[in-house]
């Protein structure tokens, strides 16, 4: 059985996968941002090349792999958290200037990994378990000088003479999920048991600043901030996800507002209007006049928001199960209303359904009061099949 699964290449998730949007590493950040509003991508793949016709060039047929290769990834919370720094606030148009290799350099190394079409699954995961977040796979074989004269006067996806998709760890627990009874019985045991809950989570409290630092940290984990009462009660969360539906303007809010205050502020269709004003007031005495320009020429969410609540995992009901009062994050464009979360005896395949439902690569794990017991990550869950498939083999 184990067989059957290793035996795919990596190809067979790529099939209907869309060509990556893609930005040159000489790009800069306001660049950046134009072109994730523009392609409405949630994340931009950077690749090495000086100037983007070296790549896509009908001359460059014969360009080396290693010539043009992609570099790390960028999403609008990057921008959001580079424009939240004090020097940057301080002069937001020539923040927007710099390079977006800026954007890359606050990140770990490896969390973009090339890999060819026919590698295995196995390869995959074993990147992905090294540290891998998006794999970058090649689409086609090298197109011809006919068609790549034709596709370079189209559009700006290829890159070496061909196009790539991303591969992620949502796709690659999802195709683990269609053959889960392989893995029996380890899905049906709990994530307590199966020692995937990463409690080293990042925690912040209600009336702290909102910590910029946490909030990177968190979108380089690809997991959350989650906010704390006084008792260590799960009551919301500062989501990169969620960032990624925001407007830049945010930024000055990140700077000057506490946790809960900033979750009330990102969770509204329209920041409500006094928390604009205290963000306003504290720009103003913090001597960030600059920074008003973010405010004033647009603020707000790009969508509008709706009631929040947060669901749970149990073996009967997945992602519908027993609630508790927790503010959530807002809905943006089809997105979940909810703080998610499961329990310490939420069963494995419980949670992966869950997350890959409200299409979150992390659950928070939480007592029946409310207390905050950690996190289950897609890298978590993705290491225990690997584990039993070991078994198997």
């Amino acid at each position: 059985m184990a067989v059957s699964i290793l035996s795919h290449e990596v190809s067979d998730l790529c099939l209907g996968k869309p060509a990556l949007s893609s930005l040159s590493v000489s790009a800069t950040v306001g660049e950046a941002l134009s072109a994730l509003k523009r392609f409405g991508d949630l994340f931009l793949s950077v690749w090495s090349c000086d100037q983007h016709h070296r790549c896509n060039s009908p001359r460059s047929i014969k360009v080396d792999f290693a010539e043009c290769k992609c570099i790390g990834k960028v999403c609008l919370a990057d921008v959001i958290c580079f424009l939240s720094k004090e020097e940057n606030l301080k002069n937001p148009g020539k923040a927007l200037q710099e390079p977006v290799s800026l954007l890359l350099n606050s990140k770990v190394s490896g969390l973009v990994r090339h890999l060819e079409p026919h590698a295995s699954l196995l390869e995959a995961i074993d990147l992905i378990l090294e540290g891998a977040q998006n794999l970058v796979i090649p689409l086609h074989s090298p197109f011809t000088r006919k068609k790549l004269i034709s596709k370079s006067t189209a559009n700006s996806t290829l890159h070496n003479n061909r196009e790539y998709c991303w591969l992620t760890q949502e796709d690659i627990v999802r195709y683990l999920l269609n053959s889960i009874g392989l893995f029996s019985p380890t899905p049906n045991h709990t994530i307590e048991s199966l020692n995937i809950i990463d409690t080293e989570s990042f925690t912040v409290h209600y009336d702290d600043p909102a910590a910029l630092p946490l909030i990177s940290q968190s979108l380089v984990k690809q997991t959350s901030v989650a906010i704390l009462d006084a008792d260590g009660k799960l009551i919301g969360e500062i989501s990169p996800f969620t960032l990624n539906f925001c407007d830049e303007t945010v930024a000055a809010a990140i700077a000057t507002l506490s946790a809960g205050e900033l979750m009330a502020y990102i969770e509204c269709g329209d920041p409500p209007e006094d928390l604009i004003m205290v963000v306003k007031q504290r720009l103003e005495e913090r001597n960030l006049g600059p920074a008003l320009d973010l405010i004033e020429e647009e603020s707000g969410i790009l969508s509008s928001s709706s009631d929040s609540s947060y669901s749970s995992s149990s073996d009967e009901e997945f992602g519908m199960g027993r609630s508790g009062r927790v503010a959530g994050n807002s809905a943006r464009a089809g997105r979940s209303t909810e703080t998610i979360v499961c329990y310490p005896w939420s069963s494995l395949v419980a949670v992966m359904i869950q997350a890959l439902s409200h299409r979150l690569s992390y659950i928070w794990v939480i007592e029946e009061d409310g207390t905050l017991v950690g996190v289950v990550t897609f890298a978590g869950m993705i290491k225990v099949l690997r584990e039993r498939l070991r078994s198997m083999v």
